[in-house]
């Protein structure tokens, strides 16, 4: 009995191999025979002639091209504004009034100084004149003389000190009125009538002026990477989150040599000048600027998804891409793959600069309406049966 049952279930063990193993010949069988052609599991793209700009891409801030700020040489308490936000002013025009009732307590002070001391010197010069004529008759000494001669410089003297004071407080009376230094646009205020503002060490900011928001400029900081591609007289394309759907120009000003380190990371300041003939660039609005480094007329492009693609059964490290950005060569070494008599024929090139969508081909075997390969459609499906064979075997 117990022959019989070994024999029993060495005979279904046997059944089952031979099923799996028809199973497993008709699987491979129906997806060999069911497997698409080359034309359909490879997507292609027609190459064409065309046109690519190069970009290198960074943020800046939109800035007036001459901000000034406007500060005071006294101290004192607010007592007139003449001008608020936005509006624009002259050159030469009053913003605002300090309290000038001190300053003008020491000018008065002053004047009075300066009447003492010519009041002074007019007696220092009669008594030299009498001193002197005395000396001549032979009434005084030498001595006598020349005191009087002494006390009359002294005299001179002290009246042009005291004229000297009258005038640092008649200017310092003066610059209790604050004028505008240039023609231009108030950005900002900073102060209100009863403030008191102190003129110690450094100046107070009282406003800022802008003198031409039509003429502005982005300054923008650029990595040591793309520095060198950037050259003055460049032209520049911006957006802004205020109108989103709308591309402003500019032009390459300035590549600041000064660098900038934080975190290991060097940067480097550009200047783009920016026309806004509309006014509608306000400044502190942030710019996502592309300067236009290189551009190619007419040459043939290769999809930058076709350089990227990889045949599944090649190995990384035959067809492992130069590490490098792309884009960021003069010319760099490529293949890219085609179909020729249904199997896949790699084509060995030499690239140019590129846009990030498509690389200029600057030689290789390959012309305009070549179908390079761009995407392998079954890669996922092969990935699904080689997952499925797997269990298959454990089992």
């Amino acid at each position: 009995m117990h022959m019989n049952l070994r024999h029993l279930l060495l005979n279904k063990a046997t059944l089952i191999l031979a099923l799996i193993g028809l199973g497993a010949g008709g699987y491979f069988y129906w997806q060999k025979a069911h497997a698409p052609s080359p034309e359909q599991r490879y997507k292609t793209e027609v190459l064409e002639a065309g046109d690519v700009t190069q970009t290198v891409s960074a943020n800046g801030t939109l800035n007036p091209v001459v901000l000034v700020n406007v500060g005071t040489q006294v101290s004192g308490t607010v007592k007139k504004l003449y001008v608020d936000f936005n509006d624009k002013v002259k050159q030469g025009q009053v913003l605002m009034e300090l309290d000038p009732a001190v300053y003008q307590a020491q000018v008065d002070l002053s004047a009075a100084s300066v009447n003492n001391a010519r009041a002074s010197l007019e007696l220092a010069q009669a008594n030299e004149a009498r001193t002197r004529e005395l000396f001549r008759l032979e009434y005084v000494s030498r001595q006598e003389l020349d005191q009087a001669v002494q006390t009359l410089k002294s005299a001179r003297a002290q009246l042009a000190q005291a004229q000297a004071q009258a005038q640092k407080d008649r200017t310092s009376l003066g610059y209790t009125v604050i004028h505008s230094p240039v023609s231009g646009v108030v950005v900002s205020r900073m102060v209100d009538v009863g403030q008191t503002v102190a003129a110690s060490f450094q100046t107070p900011t009282l406003f800022t002026i802008a003198q031409d928001l039509s003429k502005m400029q982005i300054d923008s900081s650029f990595a040591e990477a793309d520095i060198g591609n950037i050259k003055v007289g460049q032209p520049v394309h911006f957006t802004v989150d205020a109108f989103p759907n709308r591309m402003f120009n500019g032009v390459v000003k300035q590549r600041r040599l000064n660098p900038t380190t934080q975190q290991n990371v060097v940067t480097y300041d550009v200047v783009v000048a920016v026309d806004n003939p509309e006014l509608i660039l306000m400044p502190g609005m942030t710019a996502y600027v592309n300067i236009v480094v290189a551009q190619r007329k007419d040459v043939l492009l290769v999809p930058n998804a076709a350089l990227r693609f990889k045949p599944a059964d090649t190995t990384a490290k035959n067809n492992a891409a130069p590490k490098t950005r792309e884009g960021r060569k003069k010319a760099a070494g490529a293949t890219v793959y085609v179909l020729e008599n249904g199997k896949l024929k790699p084509v060995s090139i030499v690239t140019g600069i590129t846009d990030n969508r498509f690389t200029e081909v600057v030689s290789g075997n390959l012309k305009a309406g070549d179908q390079v390969v761009t995407e392998d459609t079954s890669a996922g499906n092969e990935s699904a049966g080689q997952s499925s064979g797997l269990r298959m075997r454990m089992f």
